[in-house]
């Protein structure tokens, strides 16, 4: 299957500027640039189809621009935000795009990765309403449903010309690179024909210059992709580990698996069909949800990590926590319930802290009744004493109530 033809497959195509592009991807090797603002430290879920897209043109022979927005990001771009965004600081902005560019090489090792920074600010105000502000018309920039949307509520100059400065972007990398596609999410699509318009502006109509988009992800019961019950799910390991990341995508609902295999996984098309009659005929199996998780948590946070992940979930699901290193420990329980104690603490009060159960009734019937483990370990004794020296590492006990329900005790 050609690349245009098995990006539409995958419902990776929302929109494309020009009928040739389908020619130039299947058949051509394009220089293109994906670009993300450093509005956090750490890229999240959300952000992983536009790289995973990437991905497939760079495999097809298309080479990759990888911008890191430290430049845009001191502006922040209005697109479909109903609010203005708070500014960063330039060194707010610059921490970040270290941190993002961290983990899109880890994604996409061999791409260029430029910031641009580097070339913005190096404008100066003339210059950048000369040379560059006298191309746009103000009608056509309102024109642009992302700006149209915060018109009402109001929107700032400073946010109102992202456009301006994010189509300098594409030209400057069309003059000097060579670059001559850009793409991004549905919301990116206004930003995308302004730097096509600025390019053909200033290089003559005939100037050959793409765009296309990818469709928002969306889930099927209407909840929100990418949210998890603590919070957004950060590619960075130190925000989600790689347990939780892991996790996340094993538990996908049928009704979303096969549509996520297509969009953020690497497997012929031939292998998903196979997997979509799987789902139906023998749902329990969840293959289709093991196979996308070991693959995205490999290409994200290694396979020594995928490893270390598959290690904690096995743990957990048999209850053998026994043999788990600290950092194991950490990956795993980090986000369960948890108390903190300075000495020695009776097991029928640890269990009340962590509201395992309800009463010290209600915990001496279950330790008598063999349904209370320690460390891995089966406790019957309702007068057993978690002891620091016990602990993984003197910092964690792991105290289990029946086959799933875990709680943490931290020790200082």
């Amino acid at each position: 299957m050609k690349l245009f033809e098995d990006l539409k497959w995958r419902g990776l195509l929302y929109q494309v500027t020009s009928e040739d592009l389908e020619q130039k991807l299947n058949d051509g090797k394009l220089t293109f640039y994906l670009g993300a603002d450093p509005t956090a430290d750490s890229l999240h879920v959300g952000h992983l189809l536009a790289y995973l897209v990437a991905k497939r043109l760079m495999e097809h022979g298309h080479q990759p621009i990888l911008v890191i927005g430290g430049g845009t990001g001191l502006i922040g771009d209005p697109s479909f935000k109903a609010n203005e965004r708070q500014l960063l600081t330039i060194e707010e902005s610059l921490k970040n795009a270290d941190g993002i560019t961290k983990q899109v090489r880890n994604i996409l090792p061999n791409a260029k990765i430029v910031n641009n920074y580097d070339w913005l600010s190096a404008l100066n105000t003339i210059e950048f309403l000369r040379d560059i502000g006298k191309n746009f018309n103000v009608a056509y920039m309102m024109s642009k449903d992302s700006v149209k949307s915060r018109i009402d509520n109001g929107i700032s100059f400073t946010e109102f010309a992202y456009q301006i400065l994010q189509a300098w972007d594409f030209e400057h990398l069309f003059r000097r690179y060579n670059c001559q596609l850009q793409i991004g999410g549905q919301d990116q699509w206004g930003n995308i024909v302004s730097g096509l318009e600025l390019i053909r502006k200033l290089h003559t109509i005939e100037a050959e210059a793409f765009g296309f988009t990818f469709p928002l992800v969306t889930k099927a019961d209407g909840t929100k992709f990418g949210k998890t019950e603590s919070g957004t799910l950060w590619l960075d390991k130190e925000k989600t580990s790689p347990y939780e990341f892991y996790q996340y995508w094993i538990n996908t609902a049928d009704a979303d698996i096969i549509q996520r295999l297509k969009q953020f996984s690497f497997l012929p098309k031939e292998e998903i069909l196979q997997l979509e009659k799987e789902v139906k005929e023998r749902p329990e199996l969840r293959r289709a949800q093991r196979l996308l998780a070991e693959e995205l948590t490999s290409l994200v946070h290694g396979e020594e990590e995928l490893k270390k992940a598959l290690r904690v979930t096995e743990a957990l699901f048999s209850g053998e926590i026994k043999d788990l290193d600290i950092e194991e420990i950490e990956m795993g329980f980090a986000h369960l319930a948890s108390s903190v104690t300075e000495g020695d603490h009776n097991l029928v009060d640890a269990l009340i802290d962590l509201e395992l159960v309800k009463s010290k009734r209600e915990a001496r019937e279950l330790i008598s009744g063999n349904a209370i483990y320690v460390n891995g370990v089966k406790v019957s004794d309702s007068e057993f004493i978690i002891k620091k020296s016990a602990a993984f590492g003197e910092k964690y006990t792991i105290i289990r109530k029946g086959k799933k329900k875990y709680g943490v005790i931290h020790h200082k």
